[in-house]
């Protein structure tokens, strides 16, 4: 059965590979991207690898708030129901640290958008629907204000930190939807692909790209994952399992989810 997915970051690395897997399957695929050129030149290149209806094309910034929610607001307006959203975009060393909103770029890309975007496209999905959030085996401990304002600590920790706050928040909203809104999952990809992101902050040419779409492409699809809502997918170990303790922790995740929802809420 033909499914629409919506791919945030899919103009490059273990986005664009599973937007590839994804055509390649037969479904519809939300291509989205922050350069509107870019994004052209990439929705030329897969439409001629399937059919110009099975690709569609969203230009964003997801480190501004009101580029999010316009983002939602035009996949809304032209699909009444969307199977998938997978939540792929990220950054790691931003060349703008602090948003138009004054947000921390790493914290607004990697935490505060997906969130944001995951609600608003909530009304267009069901309990056949699924997100798929893209963690990282790097999960840092942090204090639930520090996300919200700029910090000065270095990347590495900053986006460690995003990470673990995107872990919690999936799995805060997948038990207070379960049952009645989509499956959401957080998943590692895996460790050190050859994306630009790890490029840039590594130096190294990094894994196959296709280990990270392939466990994207089952997140989103496979009866593997049916069930593994408010659960954590660790494609390092090739398994589900658990992550960063505080993840767990229930009074922790609750002060994360209360930032989240107090900025966005400043910010509309």
């Amino acid at each position: 059965m033909q499914k629409t997915i919506l791919v945030t970051g899919s103009t490059d690395g273990i986005g664009l590979e599973t937007a590839k897997m994804l055509l390649a399957e037969g479904h519809t695929v939300l291509l989205h991207g922050r350069n509107p050129d870019k994004l052209a030149s990439v929705k030329q290149q897969l439409e001629s690898l399937s059919s110009s209806e099975q690709v569609e094309s969203y230009v964003a910034d997801l480190s501004s708030m009101s580029d999010v929610k316009k983002l939602a607001t035009q996949v809304k307006a032209n699909h009444d129901k969307l199977d998938v959203l997978i939540n792929n975009a990220g950054v790691y060393n931003p060349t703008t640290l602090v948003t138009v909103d004054g947000l921390d770029s790493r914290y607004a890309v990697n935490t505060y958008a997906p969130y944001l975007l995951s609600q608003l496209l909530m009304p267009i999905m069901d309990s056949s629907s699924r997100i798929v959030n893209l963690s990282s085996a790097a999960q840092a401990a942090f204090l639930a204000t520090d996300m919200a304002q700029p910090s000065q600590l270095s990347d590495g920790t900053v986006y460690a930190q995003s990470k673990l706050a995107l872990t919690m928040w999936s799995r805060d909203l997948a038990l207070s939807v379960q049952g009645t809104g989509p499956m959401i999952v957080a998943v590692n990809p895996a460790s050190m692909l050859g994306s630009k992101m790890v490029k840039q902050a590594y130096g190294v040419s990094g894994g196959d790209l296709s280990i990270g779409a392939d466990i994207l492409t089952r997140a989103a699809l496979s009866d593997e994952f049916a069930q593994a809502t408010g659960q954590y997918f660790d494609n390092d170990r090739g398994q589900f399992a658990s992550p960063h303790p505080d993840a767990l922790d229930v009074a922790k995740t609750a002060k994360v989810v209360s930032v989240l929802e107090q900025v966005l809420s400043e910010l509309s």
